[in-house]
């Protein structure tokens, strides 16, 4: 015999996505999150089972605010509080989102139980693809969830992606600290010599925290946003330890521990078929170099790859640093994987792939042709004629048998995976250090502390 519960005692899973709350001039979605904890937290009988979720989407949409972030908070609660659960959601996207602005619609999509298939597989997609609004709204209706959008109904994409998208596979954690609402648009007051010396403590279980290359802080926004600072690694303890390091000189509002897909290439996927490659999407093409490097005013890189059987140009941009040295030393026949973004082509060009990284399979041998030396004075020979030799200027000695010799010079270049300078990296770009720290979630609820309020 089975003893059902009273309705108060039932608890429910909630998903609860949210995107395009910021805008241009300011906001920001985990913010909007961070607050949502707090007072989510202060209900009681609420229980989250993750941590709060970033879940960067396909970073080549044109018309994304800043790094095409949405952001999902997974919670088990009591039946009896689901009104008061959506009610809050709802009030917190009302007052904190930036609505009225160009290119701002909030959208907040919740879910009760666990994401169907059809959701899963179109989270997937919107790491890789341009989904509709309208594919997400028949969506959320066909699944049962509830939502609301103000504005368009273009953020329900995101949000509806956030829900779906629940991190099984590889995984990073981020610190957020955020500023209090007077000092937003000011300089922000972090010590760039302690976070200096925070990543050299922490390094490589946190990442992307300093660019050597071009001395430059990278844990702090220079937007009005309201994050102070973001440390990213490979579990919440490291990232809370790191916060302790770092030394700012002006308060901190709250902070909060996300579990995202930043670092993991979760939007990178190999393609096999011209219909495959099109504008605003990634691409991971193998193939082979078929024209010069060429570098441009501006310090930008070109080069033409042949994959797939269509000739397509590559760009490595001038903030992309010394990787820019790596694809202007590649040599005609060179066989190599490139993994970037896909760029709409310009009038009477190929299509561009903005290149986010470089693994190089196989060089050519760099041969040089050259005339013989003299053996009397060491002087380089001129040609004598057609098929007459050579001839030395300085000394006249004649060498009517002499060839030309060939001798293959060593490659500035090997065999390898290159990437930019850790500034010029997408959100999603996984760096060198993380490979092989790959890992899949245990589904263990957060634990300790991990915000604040």
């Amino acid at each position: 015999m089975t003893t059902r519960l009273p309705t108060r005692f039932q608890t429910v899973q909630l998903h609860i996505g949210i995107d395009d709350t910021d805008s241009t001039k300011g906001g920001c979605t985990t913010y909007i999150a961070a607050r949502l904890v707090e007072k989510l937290t202060s209900l009681g009988g609420v229980r989250f089972t993750d941590y709060p979720n970033i879940i960067r989407l396909n970073p080549n949409i044109p018309y994304k605010t800043r790094g095409n972030a949405a952001v999902a908070l997974r919670v088990e609660i009591q039946r009896t509080l689901y009104d008061v659960v959506q009610e809050t959601a709802l009030d917190e996207i009302e007052t904190g989102s930036h609505i009225g602005q160009k290119g701002t619609d909030p959208a907040v999509v919740i879910l009760m139980g666990h994401p169907t298939p059809e959701i899963k597989q179109f989270s997937r997609k919107a790491l890789c693809d341009v989904l509709s609004e309208r594919d997400a709204v028949k969506l959320v209706r066909s699944s049962g969830a509830s939502a609301a959008a103000y504005g368009t109904e273009l953020g329900l994409v995101g949000a509806l992606a956030a829900v779906g998208q629940t991190l099984t596979q590889d995984h990073t954690f981020e610190l957020i600290a955020y500023r209090r609402k007077e000092n937003c648009g000011s300089p922000r007051q972090v010590d760039e010599a302690s976070v200096v010396r925070m990543d050299k403590m922490t390094s490589p279980q946190t990442f992307n925290n300093y660019d050597y290359e071009n001395k430059r802080m990278l844990i702090a926004p220079h937007g009005p946003d309201p994050v102070l600072f973001g440390i990213r690694g490979e579990n919440a303890e490291i990232v809370t330890e790191a916060f302790r390091m770092v030394e700012v000189r002006e308060p901190v509002e709250r902070w909060a521990v996300f579990r995202t897909n930043h670092g993991t290439d979760a939007h990178l996927r190999v393609l096999t078929e011209n219909s495959e490659v099109k504008p605003n999407r990634p691409a991971v093409l193998r193939g082979v170099v078929s024209g010069r490097p060429n570098r441009i005013p501006g310090g930008h890189v070109f080069f033409d790859l042949s994959a797939i059987g269509r000739t397509f140009t590559c760009a490595a941009y001038e903030p992309t640093g010394q990787f820019r040295e790596t694809i202007a030393n590649l040599l005609l026949g060179d066989v190599v994987t490139v993994y970037g973004g896909v760029r709409e082509s310009a009038k009477g060009r190929s299509v561009t792939i903005n290149l986010e990284k470089i693994l190089i399979h196989q060089l050519v041998d760099k041969v040089r042709i050259e005339n013989p030396t003299c053996p009397v004075c060491g002087k380089r020979l001129k040609s004598a004629g057609r098929r007459q030799g050579y001839r030395c200027e300085k000394c006249s000695l004649k060498m009517p048998d002499s060839t030309k010799r060939t001798t293959t010079e060593m490659r500035p270049i090997g065999t390898g995976l290159y990437v930019p300078t850790p500034k010029a990296h997408r959100h999603l770009t996984k760096p060198l250090c993380r490979y092989g720290q790959e890992k899949v979630w245990d589904h263990h609820p957060a634990i300790g502390r991990w915000h604040r309020p």
